[in-house]
């Protein structure tokens, strides 16, 4: 069964509100096969307040593609190209089935006419996920699809810049993972910030950031937080970032 069938309760939309539960409304909405079930309020497991793991994978699901959707109008237009990198995103990337892609779809294209801002859909998913693990998951996916033609659009990159304000998240981001985009080396400085700590902390200090880093991206950490597991590679690529950053570091230390 898909896990966003399986997440979303019909009374959810309207618990959530705002752009996401829009979202999810919508879904629903267009839906004729599925019968609708209440929502497991109070269930353990997810990171989102009130809600299981799965419902909180759900809201993670649509928040990222209504996200992608404004994303890939921010030019003005939603061109062949760009549609064709969402679809192949969720085929060969997420390696989502044939309910999870219908869905998708119609959220991307809600998504599309709303009248809420991608920062708006940024600004509650912070505050509905509750950690800062899932916006930037959320933002690393947000990143591939505007580098996946090799060319940053003007108005891709000052989503891209603007956006972790709104997601709870440092500055540093950006840059950091536009050099990493761009086949950059990241220098001494940003390695200290993915790791969460500043040059004069002691070795020990370093290596206990590390560790700390370590357990919160854990695949079954990061599972139970709301990210499915389609979409698992790109909790890996952060850990492989974070791995290289502790490496950069030690190795400046020797």
């Amino acid at each position: 069964m898909s896990w966003l069938g399986a997440g979303i309760g019909a009374g959810i939309g309207a618990v959530i509100g705002g752009p996401i539960g829009a979202g999810i409304g919508a879904w629903i909405g267009s839906s004729v096969t599925r019968s609708p079930r209440g929502m497991h309020a109070g269930s353990a497991g997810g990171a989102f307040t009130g809600l299981g793991q799965q419902e909180a994978q759900s809201i993670f699901f649509v928040a990222l593609f209504s996200m992608l959707a404004k994303m890939a109008k921010a030019d003005g237009r939603v061109s062949s190209e760009e549609a064709d990198l969402v679809n192949e995103l969720s085929r060969s990337h997420i390696k989502m089935d044939a309910e999870d892609r219908k869905a998708a779809s119609v959220i991307f294209r809600n998504a599309l006419s709303d009248d809420y801002s991608i920062y708006d859909y940024a600004e509650q998913y912070m505050h509905v996920a509750g950690s800062p693990q899932m916006c930037e998951m959320v933002y690393r996916l947000l990143f591939a699809v505007a580098y996946a033609d090799k060319e940053l659009h003007p108005a891709e990159d000052e989503i891209l810049k603007t956006l972790p304000s709104h997601l709870g998240l440092d500055e540093s981001h950006y840059r950091i993972l536009r050099e990493e985009y761009q086949g950059q080396h990241v220098d001494i400085g940003e390695s200290y910030k993915i790791l969460g700590c500043s040059p004069d902390a002691s070795d020990t200090e370093v290596k206990r950031a590390y560790r700390k880093l370590c357990m919160e991206y854990h695949p079954d950490k990061i599972a139970s937080k709301g990210l499915p597991d389609g979409f698992m590679k790109f909790a890996e690529q952060q850990m492989h970032q974070i791995n290289e950053a502790y490496q950069t570091v030690m190795d400046r230390r020797a």
